[in-house]
């Protein structure tokens, strides 16, 4: 595929009213710009048409890199609505690549997803939830929606909630927050199952996160760290990586967060 620009006013300031396009001024002296290009053209391939690459030879094409300022190259600038809207220099990893996108690039159901955090911001979950999952439906890749939905099923189906997280790519801004809870979704669907291991603290550890289904986090908390106290290792750590979850859930400024920190400290060191 062919992405060396002929007319730049009609395939790229004319195309990026229809879709953002991304544009690589690059030369053939450039080796930068000969490890970034292969890069863009592949994840070109793969965006579902979220936006178009366009490539500009600064050395066939001068007078266009010196109408917008392109001083060192590669160079990578995007186009919407006719305008030069963001940009990059040098040859990023895809990662960086990517998360640069997801900021520059104004996601088609990004009103939906702020419509569904200001209902869950309200309690209104049941209006939230037609919401995120037609954000899904039209942008299988949304970090932002399977994280509220993973969030929103995390106690009630917590094999749902993972099968949620799983569909968030690791370079994603949101991955941090699938970090902090996944161990706990692994925990409750482990309990849901019955699949807990042998010992001492079972029983204890299975009540505590039955409290935690129930939204009774304050009885969660406090049958955890009876077990912290009791078995620090009891399932891989199970005990320490739920309060962690549950502290990041609530917020590390809520009441119960504050209260229970310091116990929670304190038996990890008995």
């Amino acid at each position: 595929m062919a992405y060396d620009i002929r007319n730049f006013q009609q395939e790229v300031i004319e195309r990026s009213y229809q879709v953002p396009v991304l544009v690589d001024f690059w030369a053939e002296w450039c080796g930068p710009c000969k490890m970034l290009g292969p890069v863009l053209e592949r994840m070109a391939g793969q965006n579902d048409g979220q936006w178009v690459l366009a490539k500009v030879n600064t050395e066939q094409f001068p007078q266009i890199a010196g109408q917008y300022r392109v001083q060192s190259i590669p160079n990578v600038k995007l186009f919407i609505d006719g305008e030069a809207v963001d940009e990059f220099v040098g040859a990023l990893p895809e990662p960086a690549i990517r998360q640069w996108l997801e900021k520059a690039i104004p996601a088609p159901q990004n009103e939906n997803l702020m419509r569904a955090k200001a209902l869950l911001q309200t309690g209104q979950t049941a209006q939230a939830l037609p919401l995120l999952e037609s954000v899904l439906r039209e942008e299988p890749g949304n970090a932002g929606a399977a994280l509220l939905l993973a969030q929103i099923y995390l106690l009630s189906d917590p094999e749902k909630a993972l099968a949620y997280l799983q569909k968030i790519d690791e370079a994603a801004e949101e991955y941090q927050e699938v970090t902090n809870i996944l161990p706990l979704a692994e925990t409750l669907a482990q309990v849901k199952k019955g699949d807990l291991p042998a010992g001492k603290v079972r029983e204890e550890f299975a009540a505590a996160i039955g409290a935690l289904t129930e939204g009774r986090f304050e009885n969660a908390l406090q049958g955890l760290i009876a077990v912290l106290e009791k078995d620090r290792y009891y399932n891989e750590d199970a005990s320490r990586k739920a309060c962690i979850a549950i502290f990041k859930l609530l917020g590390e400024d809520h009441q119960l967060s504050r209260r229970y920190r310091p116990q929670f400290s304190g038996a990890l060191y008995i």
